[in-house]
């Protein structure tokens, strides 16, 4: 995602991944700009072996197989540029940037950040040593509810924790923590082994994000696997 040089630029924020899905499958890819929403001059790209590849653009143009996720009116301050690709294939690997463009040039002006990069398990491969399941892509609450976040991690990858975060980037939340200190009024499911869904108290407005349950690697103290997100509006109470 591009970050600003001066206060005056929008922040692009999407996560960093590595995602994993099943060819066959639909990919989310997840994209808010952290300021009000006036245009569409924004475009999602691939980058796989140096190669760019424009995947969808919101200004024009037809991209069979891609559609965003929000159409129509956006939420003010917080703009969805969210994509699905439909139908994965083995293709479909590679690192995916969220990235804005001029109108006079058709280029990023910017230079890519660190992008979401994607893992696709094709039909004949072995099974990975890891799944973050996260099927709730969006959640309505009122303020004051108890918030039900659902995550299943299927196998056992390397060594490490599970952590929750609240939004992407430099500036992301951390929520929970399996093996550490977590926010007060949020605590852990744990109805299984594989259940690492989370509960947060007395909703309110200020909670409003997208919350992404996160394998970490212990050895290396990096983000190892990430599940695709769920997004959670908290309106006020009628």
């Amino acid at each position: 995602a591009s970050k600003p040089s001066n206060g005056s630029e929008r922040q692009v924020l999407q996560p960093e991944g590595p995602m994993r899905v099943a060819e066959g499958n639909t990919l989310l890819l997840r994209c808010a700009v952290d300021s009000s929403c006036t245009d569409d001059m924004m475009k999602w790209v691939k980058v796989s072996h140096h190669h760019q590849q424009e995947i969808y653009n919101f200004k024009h143009g037809d991209f069979p197989g891609v559609t965003p996720m929000i159409q129509g009116t956006r939420e003010p301050l917080s703009c969805d540029y969210s994509i699905y690709i439909h139908n994965v294939t083995s293709k479909h690997a590679g690192t995916y940037h969220c990235v804005e463009f001029s109108d006079l040039s058709e280029k990023s002006e910017k230079t890519l950040e660190k992008g979401t990069s994607v893992l696709v398990k094709g039909a004949g491969d072995p099974e990975p040593d890891l799944w973050i399941i996260q099927p709730q892509e969006l959640v309505l609450a009122t303020t004051g509810d108890t918030v039900f976040l659902n995550c299943t991690v299927l196998g056992d990858g390397p060594p490490g924790p599970i952590r929750w975060f609240r939004g992407a980037g430099p500036s992301r939340e951390a929520i929970y923590n399996f093996e550490g200190i977590s926010q007060p009024n949020v605590t852990a499911v744990q109805a299984s082994s594989r259940d690492f869904s989370i509960l947060l108290q007395d909703a309110s407005a200020e909670r409003t994000g997208t919350y992404y349950c996160v394998k970490f690697q212990r050895k290396f103290n990096r983000q190892y696997l990430s599940g695709p997100g769920t997004r959670l509006r908290v309106r006020g109470e009628t």
